[in-house]
């Protein structure tokens, strides 16, 4: 599971510049105390927030009216956020003032371990960010539903079953990221987005339908829907 953060503007030279997008690395967490501290809504409310502001930062006064909470209460996550590699301070400002940013450019969760607590704790995670795309996705599909003809043929509703290897379906997968790709730099750059251009979320999930035979069951119980389909 992953999510994607756009970086910038990152302009050499101009005061607060951040480093571009490219030089900010992939990180793959594996240790079961970092998948913990994401498993926090308003930590990962935070992490959304600064990826999505202007300037690609906030401070602590600042999430705190986007998200409704006390600065204080910001302040305390973005620290924990900080002590486990997540965000790091921009540069400038004191106190609650402080600009923060995303040390990374996209964010994996790699549960490398089998053990139960590595399993336990990518599970709490992963439950955090999953709850939040799908609110968010039900929320936006159905408001879509009474926006112009041509916006509702560009909001996308589709599933389809398929028959995939491993090594297929992770080929799926960074094709889907290939096309994508060329979108990615609207995100850093208001001057590359053309007029009438909103900011627009693709959610791409794609898992097995029926448990592989060298798979550790997840320590999560299996809902309603995980036969496939209904009377399946």
């Amino acid at each position: 599971m992953s999510s994607d953060n756009g970086w910038g503007p990152a302009r050499p030279g101009e005061p607060g510049a951040q480093p571009a997008r490219a030089e900010r690395p992939h990180v793959e967490v594996r240790d079961p105390k970092m998948m913990r501290a994401l498993a926090h809504p308003l930590r990962v409310a935070l992490i959304e927030a600064i990826s999505q502001a202007d300037t690609r930062t906030l401070t602590a006064t600042e999430a705190s009216e986007l998200l409704g909470e006390s600065p204080a209460n910001c302040a305390f996550h973005l620290r924990t956020l900080a002590k486990y590699g997540f965000v790091e301070e921009a540069g400038g400002g004191r106190g609650r003032e402080r600009p923060w940013r995303l040390r990374y450019r996209s964010l994996e969760l790699v549960p490398s371990g089998l053990d139960p607590q590595t399993r336990l704790a990518a599970h709490a995670a992963a439950s955090i960010w999953i709850d939040r795309w799908l609110a968010r996705a039900r929320s936006r599909l159905m408001r879509s539903l009474g926006y112009p003809a041509h916006w509702q043929e560009a909001t996308i509703g589709s599933q389809r079953d398929l028959y995939l290897t491993a090594r297929e379906a992770t080929d799926l997968g960074e094709a889907m990221r290939r096309l994508l790709e060329p979108y990615a730099d609207r995100l850093v750059d208001p001057s590359l987005r053309p007029p009438g251009s909103v900011r627009y979320e693709v959610l791409a999930f794609g898992y097995p339908l029926a448990d592989p035979p060298d798979a550790v069951a997840s320590p999560g119980p299996l809902g309603p829907a995980d036969s496939g389909r209904p009377g399946s």
